[in-house]
C-alpha cells in the first residue's frame, strides 16, 4: 500500500495526520505542499481537495481530507490508537476530536499564523488577543482533564490525544507556554516518549527554514 500525505511542516493539522500514521506504524511518504506560495489554492491541488487545504491522504488511490477523517481511517485500518475499540470509546475520541477542531486547534492555528507568518505590520492585535483568550480557555479545560489522568480517553494514547496535541509541540510563540500548564506539559512529554514519535519539523518539510 502506498500512503502519500500532502502536507507541510508548519501545519499543525497536517502534523496530526503525520504523527498518527507514524505511531500506527503505517508506511507513508510526505508530499510537500508549498502552501505559502499558494499551491493549496491552485486548480491542480483543488482537483485533489476542493477545500484547498492540507492534510490530504492518498491511501493507495483513496483520497481522504481533514485530519479527523484520516484519524478515523487509520483506526479502522489498523485497530490502533482507538483504545479498546468499543463504540463508546470511539464516540469519546470523536468528542475530543470535535473539541480540538473547534476550541484548541481552531484557535491555536490561526493565532500562530497571525503571530508568526504575517508581516508584523499586518498582525491584528485585537484579533490576536481574542483568539488567545479563547485558546487559553480551551487549554484550561485540557489542563483540568489531564490533571486527573494520563490520557484523554481510557488508559492509553488514542487519537483524542493526537488531535488535541497537534499544535502544542511547535516552537513558534503563540501565547502558549508549557510551564503554565504542568498537566499538559507532562502529557506532551508522555506523547513524545512513544516509540516512533517525531517532532513535526522532523516528519515534514518546512516552508520556512530554521533560523
Amino acid at each position: 500500500m502506498t500512503n502519500t500525505l500532502y502536507c507541510f511542516g508548519e501545519s499543525g493539522n497536517a502534523y496530526k495526520a503525520a504523527i498518527a500514521l507514524q505511531l500506527a506504524g503505517l508506511p507513508w511518504t510526505p508530499r510537500h505542499v508549498d502552501f505559502f506560495a499558494g499551491e493549496a489554492r491552485s486548480p491542480e491541488f483543488r482537483a485533489i481537495n476542493p477545500m484547498g487545504e492540507v492534510p490530504v491522504l492518498d491511501a493507495n488511490g483513496l483520497i481522504l481530507t481533514q485530519s479527523g477523517v484520516i484519524h478515523d481511517w487509520i483506526m479502522d485500518e489498523t485497530g490502533k490508537l482507538c483504545g479498546d475499540g468499543a463504540k463508546a470509546t470511539r464516540r469519546e475520541i470523536l468528542r475530543w476530536t470535535i473539541f480540538d477542531n473547534q476550541k484548541v486547534s481552531g484557535q491555536a492555528g490561526p493565532l500562530r499564523f497571525l503571530m508568526n507568518f504575517l508581516p508584523e505590520d499586518k498582525r491584528p492585535a485585537e484579533v490576536i488577543d481574542f483568539l488567545a483568550g479563547r485558546m487559553k480557555a480551551a487549554l484550561a479545560v485540557l489542563e483540568g482533564e489531564l490533571s486527573g489522568r494520563d490520557w484523554l480517553v481510557g488508559d492509553s494514547l488514542t487519537m483524542a490525544d493526537l488531535s488535541c496535541c497537534g499544535y502544542l509541540f511547535y516552537p513558534e510563540p503563540f501565547q502558549f507556554d508549557r510551564a503554565d500548564y504542568p498537566a499538559i506539559d507532562a502529557w506532551l512529554t508522555r506523547i513524545a516518549a512513544q516509540p516512533g514519535w517525531a517532532h513535526p519539523y522532523d516528519l515534514m518539510t518546512r516552508a520556512f527554514p530554521a533560523t
